[in-house]
């Protein structure tokens, strides 16, 4: 079992940066990936950044060049950076990780934090 807890949504102007956090139970080590996905309201779940172990980092279009994701390994902690936030970047962001028993894969998702880009 992994544990995500999210921090740091809120209401930003266009224009605007925010940061979330993940405090994740296990360290990326024993896990390989975290990442962000996000839910726009009436819209599939969708996603936006992963980080390995190894440090690769993974985009969505829609996000690159925009978004920073990172992790401090000693907290266990993955931070989404997201700079020019878009009405668009608008919806529920769910921290997301997975493991592998017995080759049976298990995804684990934080209670998701809301994010509001408004005039």
């Amino acid at each position: 079992q992994v544990q995500l807890v999210e921090s740091g949504g809120g209401l930003v102007q266009p224009g605007g940066s925010l940061r979330l956090s993940c405090a994740a139970s296990r360290s990326i080590f024993t896990l390989g990936v975290m990442g962000w996905y996000r839910q726009a309201p009436g819209k599939e779940r969708e996603f936006v950044a992963t980080i390995s172990s190894g440090g690769t980092r993974n985009y969505a279009n829609s996000v690159q060049g925009r978004f920073t994701i990172s992790i401090d390994i000693a907290e266990k902690t993955v931070f989404l950076r997201m700079n020019s936030l878009e009405p668009e970047d608008t919806g529920v962001y769910y921290c997301y990780t997975r493991e592998f028993r017995e080759s049976v894969r298990y995804d684990y998702w934080g209670q998701g934090t809301q994010v509001t880009v408004s005039s």
